[in-house]
C-alpha cells in the first residue's frame, strides 16, 4: 500500500494521537472521581464512629462505608485507570513529538528518508503499545486458553 505523507499523517498519526488522548482523559477522570471518593469516605469513618456509641445503627453505615471503598479500590485495581492514564498520555506526548519534529525535519527526521523513518518510528511505538496491552490482560487474566 502506498499513501502520501499527508494521509499518513491525517489518518493514522493524528487519529491515535487523538484515541490516545482521549482515552488518557477518560482514564484519569474516572480515577480522580473514584479516589476522590475513597478520600471523603475515608475521612467520614472517625466522624461516624464517634456517633456508633449514641446512635447503633451508624455502625451499619460505618460498615457499608467500608465495604464500598473496598469495592472502589478493587475496581481501581481490575481496571487499571491510574496506570492506563499515565501510558496512554506518555504514548500520545510521544506520538506528538514524533509528529513535531518530523514536521521541522529535526532529529532522526533530518534525511531524505524522513516520512519512511517516521511511519517506522510510529507503527513501533503503536505495535509496542499494543504488545504491552496484551501482556498484560494476559497476565490478569492467568494466561490466555485456546477453545
Amino acid at each position: 500500500m502506498n499513501i502520501s505523507e499527508e494521509t499518513y499523517i491525517q489518518e493514522r498519526l493524528e487519529d491515535q494521537i487523538n484515541w490516545y488522548d482521549k482515552k488518557s482523559m477518560h482514564s484519569q477522570r474516572l480515577y480522580k472521581r473514584l479516589k476522590g471518593i475513597v478520600t471523603i469516605l475515608s475521612a467520614s469513618i472517625p466522624l461516624f464512629v464517634g456517633l456508633i456509641t449514641e446512635f447503633k445503627f451508624w455502625a451499619t453505615i460505618v460498615s457499608i462505608i467500608g465495604v464500598t471503598i473496598t469495592a472502589i479500590e478493587g475496581w481501581l485495581s481490575l481496571t487499571k485507570y491510574h496506570e492506563n492514564w499515565i501510558e496512554y498520555r506518555s504514548i500520545c506526548e510521544t506520538l506528538k513529538h514524533e509528529k513535531y519534529m518530523y514536521l521541522t525535519k529535526t532529529g532522526v527526521y533530518e534525511t531524505e528518508n524522513s516520512f519512511k523513518v517516521l511511519v517506522e518510528r510510529v507503527e513501533s511505538i503503536i505495535s509496542k503499545e499494543n504488545v504491552n496491552w496484551a501482556n498484560l490482560n494476559n497476565n490478569q487474566n492467568g494466561g490466555i486458553r485456546n477453545g
